[in-house]
């Protein structure tokens, strides 16, 4: 009886808890199993009316997970497109849909009316992204524009390690058929098609922003504004993520928030202003109406990604409640929120954007929620605004510490102090001075309003330089087992939703979640999917067989080992036969393969290049090689009691639609 009126929020977990299962499982269910999920759902609903108010809940979350469950995959069914089946090398002609910097800094183009030599249309992936490298500058690339180049293509990579972030499956959602580089300039074959109206605009915008704002504050200035973050170089980033400033720089809730809250501000104080207006019409609705087509704008003119669309849902949302004269900030407002987010594209409950949006909401508003019904005081009036940031950035922080640390394997440990230097700074200058310049931008007038901004953002960057430059400012985290962060968000949801005493039971599988952490276990031998790294692990940390090449591999074991070293420092801990209890060999190119005639039992050989068809297949080690791995993926290997446990990342993803085209 306690918990009636207030299970709500336990909706958008309930689906969650479906969408999860769809994508945690190893098999791809048939339309007939999501017609069924689908029908299941419905058929539970249908029941409610005739049970009783204990059994009613039970129904609904199994109805919710039923549902959650067939949208994720009828969601997977509908952007099913070609995918790339080999490497391919040759022309590539395309239009460009989306500009923006991969993670060794090299601008990359996203291209879609893909057209590749001797590929058939039906065969075509949807989009490619090409990573630009060697001599270009031919042409200015902009929105629309159709390119030309010569391009290694390859299809998406799987996992880099058995339970590691699947590429694959991020890319299928994205349409992303193809990846690959180029060396040779790139080359304009037609005008852009004068389609694609926002994405020009933003662009235009980026590039008067950077032009007034030079330097790495007019890209800050620029990524805020319009979410296009080409212009930022990756020491910048990283300095950001060290002092755990880097949410500052995605158009977030944060953003989204401090902008509508502006402009509902500035359009309520506008009324109040002329109190003949004000008091005849309901201002305070009519301002809400304002700030959430502005909202909207700021939605559109930033890209419309997947964290700029759930931020402005949770926004639109808190509006929506002053409009109808509801509670803004209550958990049953986040809920919607995310009910929408999951329905909308349930692939987003697996990123860290998602789950650390939700977890500082739901906390903030729990927190203060308690503050609020306790009448705890925050201080005489002059410190209560004070109070206020220092307690939403102590909780928010908390809630996502361990979101951070599981995802990107680092923890900010002056993060806390950088927020409190930085945040306020951007909710009473910067983004307001980005309205004010938005509105004076087609008066021409714009220059001084970004110029406060740019003050704003050069001490944001003068306190992330200075946090990152501390000493341990930076601690490596490793990767936890993939049950850990469901368990640990399941604890503290039972803590923040469950009414009455019984929700100190959340704190059971909480401390079982963090146990479980500590007791992970990292494997003693890694294998990329195409053979060409191998990583073992040393008494001093991992050891690479390589110094350069497969660098995004590399980083992500490292990262995920918490080992803070450089692929150079890693490849100096590898001699020529691999260290460890189990014994690896790393061969390369066609020479050292043909020359493999004698092995141990009990030995890994890995070459990065397929065997010779006069290879001796008797051999008594295990020899593993591209054609094998294509079909296993990545591999881990675990030195354990009863011998040497192999799991490979196909084992953990199963046969999906994302892998097994």
């Amino acid at each position: 009886m306690a918990q009636r009126g207030h299970l709500f929020p336990w909706v958008p977990v309930c689906l969650g808890c479906g969408v999860g299962l769809y994508f945690t499982i190893r098999s791809e269910p048939s339309v007939g199993h999501l017609l069924g999920g689908a029908a299941a759902a419905l058929g539970l609903a249908a029941m409610v009316p005739r049970t009783n108010a204990t059994v009613t809940p039970i129904l609904w979350a199994l109805a919710l997970c039923a549902a959650g469950f067939s949208l994720a995959g009828f969601r997977a069914h509908k952007m099913a497109e070609p995918v790339l089946g080999w490497r391919y090398y040759g022309p590539v002609e395309g239009r460009i849909v989306n500009i923006d910097r991969s993670a060794s800094d090299a601008l990359r183009l996203t291209l879609d009316r893909v057209v590749l030599r001797d590929v058939p249309p039906e065969s075509r992936p949807e989009r490619v992204r090409i990573a630009l490298h060697g001599p270009q500058g031919f042409i200015t690339p902009e929105p629309g524009l159709r390119v030309i180049m010569t391009a290694h293509v390859s299809p998406p990579g799987g996992p880099v390690e058995p339970g590691g972030f699947d590429f694959q499956r991020h890319a299928w959602f994205l349409k992303l058929g193809g990846v690959g580089y180029t060396r040779t300039p790139v080359l304009a074959i037609a005008p852009p098609d004068g389609t694609q109206v926002l994405f020009k605009a933003r662009m235009a915008l980026s590039a008067h922003v950077q032009s007034i704002l030079s330097g790495e504050v007019g890209a800050f200035a620029a990524a805020i504004m319009t979410g296009d973050r080409a212009g930022m170089g990756q020491d910048t980033l990283e300095t950001l993520r060290i002092s755990n400033l880097a949410h500052l720089l995605a158009i977030s809730g944060l953003h989204m928030g401090l902008l509508a809250g502006f402009v509902f501000a500035a359009v309520r104080l506008g009324f109040a202003a002329v109190p003949f207006v004000g008091l005849r019409v309901p201002a305070k609705k009519i301002s809400a109406f304002v700030a959430l087509v502005a909202a909207a704008g700021y939605l559109a003119l930033s890209g419309g990604n997947v964290a700029t669309e759930r931020a402005f849902v949770m926004v639109a949302v808190a509006l929506m409640a002053v409009m109808f004269d509801r509670r803004v900030f209550s958990l049953r407002a986040v809920a919607v929120a995310a009910v929408i987010v999951l329905c909308l594209r349930p692939e987003a409950l697996l990123g860290p954007g998602f789950q650390m949006s939700f977890a500082a909401t739901t906390a903030l508003v729990a927190v203060f929620g308690w503050l609020r019904d306790h009448e705890v005081p925050l201080g005489p009036g002059w410190m209560r605004p004070v109070s206020a940031v220092v307690i939403s950035s102590f909780v928010a922080g908390a809630a996502t510490a361990p979101v951070a640390a599981a995802h990107f394997n680092q923890f900010a440990h002056f993060g806390l102090i950088a927020n409190l230097l930085s945040v306020p700074l951007m909710g009473v200058l910067v983004m307001p001075a980005a309205v004010l310049a938005a509105c004076l931008l087609p008066f021409g007038l714009d220059a001084a309003a970004l110029w406060l901004m740019g003050l704003g953002l050069r001490w944001i960057l003068g306190v992330a330089h200075w946090v990152s430059g501390l000493e341990g400012a930076r601690g490596a985290v490793f990767s936890p087992e993939p049950l850990v962060l469901p368990v640990l968000a399941l604890g503290m949801l039972v803590v923040i939703l469950w009414q009455g005493r019984l929700r100190i039971a959340g704190m059971i599988p909480a401390t079982l979640a963090i146990v479980l952490w500590t007791q992970s276990e990292r494997p003693d031998v890694l294998i990329s999917e195409d053979g060409s790294l191998v990583g073992v692990m040393t008494d001093q940390g991992r050891a690479l067989s390589k110094e350069r090449g497969t660098g995004f591999v590399a980083m992500n074991w490292l990262e995920n080992d918490g080992d803070a070293a450089l692929q150079k420092a890693a490849a100096a801990r590898w001699p020529k036969r691999a260290p460890g209890a189990i014994p690896v060999t790393a061969l390369r190119g066609k020479r050292e393969a043909a020359a493999l005639l004698v092995c141990d039992k009990g030995e890994w050989v890995v070459l990065n290049v397929d065997p010779p068809k006069t290879a001796d297949k008797n051999l008594p080690c295990t020899v593993l090689h591209p054609k094998k791995l294509r079909q296993s993926g990545a591999v881990a290997l675990f030195d354990t009691q009863k011998g040497v446990k192999v799991v490979t990342a196909r084992q953990i993803t199963g046969a999906r639609l994302w892998n097994s085209q």
